[in-house]
């Protein structure tokens, strides 16, 4: 394969799992998770996220009262844990819609 076609696989690809990273984020707080955790909880999962990625996300769904949450300290140093708020609840629900919708859409176009 030429180069250049990989590298914009690449580059579109890393545009697909960008679009998904929220919805994997909030898929896995409904239930407190610090960050270290959330990343191990994905990447079991498929979804790798970089420590650059995750933590700024965190911080910003927190300001946008999507996550709370609260320093704990349990068998070594201390820890943030993040968990969805109500509001977070009902963006994941939203959210979750709209992906299986736009799932069941690119199944369609991809026949």
């Amino acid at each position: 394969m030429v180069a250049g076609r990989n590298d914009a696989a690449a580059k579109l690809e890393q545009e697909l799992r960008r679009g998904i990273v929220v919805l994997a984020v909030l898929s896995r707080l409904n239930r407190p998770e610090y960050g270290y955790s959330l990343r191990q909880a994905l990447a079991e999962r498929g979804m790798t996220i970089e420590e650059g990625t995750l933590y700024p996300l965190l911080r910003r769904l927190e300001e946008q009262g999507v996550l709370t949450s609260e320093w704990r300290i349990e068998d070594g140093p201390p820890r943030r844990y993040y968990v969805l708020s109500p509001d977070g609840r009902g963006l994941l629900k939203t959210l979750t819609g709209t992906w299986h919708e736009l799932v069941d859409t690119a199944n369609r176009l991809l026949e």
